[in-house]
C-alpha cells in the first residue's frame, strides 16, 4: 500500500518522500512539480501524454498546470522524492518574465550536483527538525533543476513558456470555480453561465489553462483538503462533507488517487512551517 515516509511544507514549497505502489491518476497542480527516483522499481511519469521514465539518474519536471500521472509496475514499489514549488518562486527566480511559470523541459538528467542535493534534502526530510536548512536545501535543489531544464531550451516560444488566460469567459469560469468548487458543479450549467456551449467551453478552457475543467476543479479541492488537514483540527469526515463529498470513504478515494496516500496518513506525517500557508493563488 502506498504511504508517505515524510512530508514537510516550507516557505515556498513542500517536499515529500513517498513509497508508491499504485497509479496516481491524471491531475495537475498550481505548483511546479519535480519527481526524483530514490530506490525500488523503475516507474514513469506521463506529462501531457508523453512518457518519462523515472529510474536511477533521472528526474521529471512538471510545470504548473501541466496534467500528469504517476505509474509503477503492478506488484512493485518505488521510493521517490517529490517537490512542489509555489508559483511565486518561478516569478521571482526565473531568468526573465518570458520564461516564468514553466520548466524548460520535462526530462531532467540528475547530475552529480543534483544527486547530492537530493540526498541532502532527503536526509533533512527524515530528520524533520531543521526548518531553515530544509528551506535552503529545497531552494537550492529547485534552482539547480530549473536551470538544468533550460539548458539548450532558450528558444521556446513565449506562448508555450508562460500560459495565462486572457479570455474573459475563461477568467469568469475561474472565478466561478473558486466560489463553488465545494459544490456539485454541473459543467453544462457553468458553461452556459459564461455564454458557451459545453463542448466549446471545454475546448476553450483547456486551450487557455492546459487542463480540463474537471481536473481544475479537482485541483482546487485537493489544495483545500491539504490546507484543512494541516492548518485546522477538522476531522477527515468534516473536511469531506465541506468539500462536497457524500462520505469520508469517497473523499479518501479521491485524495488517495490525486495525492497518492490517504488523508489521515498525510496529516500524521506532515511537518509544517509557520510561513508555509497560504500559497499564492494564480489562475
Amino acid at each position: 500500500m502506498s504511504h508517505a515516509i515524510a512530508v514537510c511544507h516550507g516557505a515556498f514549497g513542500r517536499a515529500a518522500l513517498y513509497q508508491l505502489d499504485k497509479t496516481i491518476i491524471t491531475h495537475a497542480h498550481r505548483e511546479g512539480h519535480i519527481v526524483f527516483y530514490v530506490d525500488g522499481a523503475p516507474g514513469h511519469v506521463q506529462v501531457l501524454g508523453r512518457r518519462y521514465d523515472l529510474l536511477q539518474g533521472t528526474g521529471v519536471a512538471v510545470s504548473p498546470w501541466e496534467p500528469h500521472s504517476f505509474h509503477v509496475p503492478d506488484g512493485e514499489t518505488q521510493l521517490c522524492l517529490v517537490l512542489y514549488i509555489k508559483p511565486m518562486w518561478f516569478l521571482e527566480n526565473s531568468m526573465s518574465a518570458e520564461f516564468a511559470l514553466k520548466f524548460g523541459r520535462n526530462a531532467l538528467p540528475v547530475t552529480a550536483e543534483i544527486g547530492d542535493a537530493v540526498n541532502r534534502l532527503t536526509a533533512l526530510l527524515l530528520a524533520g527538525d531543521d526548518q531553515l536548512r530544509f528551506n535552503e536545501a529545497l531552494f537550492g535543489l529547485t534552482r539547480e533543476c530549473f536551470d538544468m531544464t533550460w539548458v539548450g531550451a532558450m528558444q521556446t516560444r513565449r506562448a508555450e513558456a508562460c500560459r495565462r488566460s486572457n479570455d474573459f469567459r475563461v477568467r469568469r469560469a475561474l472565478t466561478l470555480f473558486q466560489e463553488r468548487f465545494t459544490e456539485d458543479i454541473e459543467m453544462e450549467q457553468l458553461a452556459r453561465s459564461v455564454g458557451l456551449s459545453r463542448p466549446h467551453f471545454f475546448k476553450l478552457f483547456k486551450q487557455h489553462m492546459g487542463v480540463t475543467p474537471n481536473v481544475y476543479m479537482n485541483t482546487l479541492r485537493s489544495e483545500q483538503a491539504l490546507a484543512d488537514l494541516l492548518r485546522t483540527p477538522k476531522t477527515v469526515t468534516d473536511i469531506a462533507f465541506e468539500l462536497g463529498f457524500s462520505s469520508q470513504a469517497s473523499f479518501t478515494r479521491f485524495f488517495s488517487s490525486n495525492v497518492g496516500i490517504a488523508p489521515s496518513e498525510y496529516r500524521r506525517v506532515a511537518h509544517v512551517a509557520e510561513d508555509a500557508f497560504p500559497a499564492p493563488l494564480f489562475g
